[in-house]
């Protein structure tokens, strides 16, 4: 099937391999049984297609008919309100916003050391050193419920998830202090929708 057909019957996803918020949205997709077209793309040589609908080049961009999206929350937002069901936010405003909020904090404080831990530059090994350090201080939060601060699966997790999975690839070992967060990891990582969401090269990092 050609790409042209494609964008009429199902969304295209124009994804990085490796990426932590490729892999987000890769999840949300899967979460909610999103039948797409998925395009892994190198971020070093990306295809005049994805430039022409989206000049910055960003990772990952949803092609959803005639809309182009990027930015990971926007995304996330877009898809659980374009496909309710099953929904991955809480109805309630206030458990939203406090899920919401969290969001922007572990990309603040945790995506941006991953971030540093893969340049491999002179910054990483401090990086890996604060990294380990906020997820051995958020083994609480693990805890208080069966997913991610909320009893259901939420976009949260869709966040959270693939940190955790990185952890080995990224040198970092919580294995005798960080119990909960890898019990945590354990829950989602065997269902059949977090295996629809990895690529062979995330596949290859555990």
């Amino acid at each position: 099937m050609t790409q042209s057909a494609y964008s009429r019957t199902m969304p295209i996803l124009y994804s990085g391999a490796r990426d932590v918020q490729s892999h987000r949205i890769r999840l949300v997709l899967a979460a909610k049984g999103v039948r797409h077209e998925r395009v892994i793309v190198e971020p070093t040589n990306l295809p005049e297609q994805l430039l022409s609908l989206n000049p910055d080049g960003d990772l990952p961009t949803l092609v959803d008919r005639d809309l182009t999206l990027y930015d990971p929350s926007v995304l996330c937002d877009y898809l659980d309100e374009r496909y309710p069901h099953p929904a991955l936010m809480p109805i309630d405003p206030l458990s939203r916003a406090r899920l919401r909020l969290t969001a922007v904090r572990i990309e603040r404080d945790w995506l941006s050391e991953v971030k540093r831990i893969e340049t491999h530059n002179s910054t990483a090994a401090l990086a890996r050193k604060r990294l380990r350090k906020r997820l051995l201080a958020a083994q609480p939060l693990f805890r208080a419920s069966r997913f991610f601060l909320n009893e259901e699966m939420s976009l949260l997790d869709c966040l959270v998830a693939p940190i955790i999975w990185r952890l080995p690839s990224l040198g970092i070992d919580i294995e005798r202090d960080g119990k909960s967060s890898i019990h945590y990891g354990e829950r989602l990582f065997h269902t059949q929708g977090y295996t629809r969401s990895l690529t062979p090269e995330e596949k290859a990092m555990r």
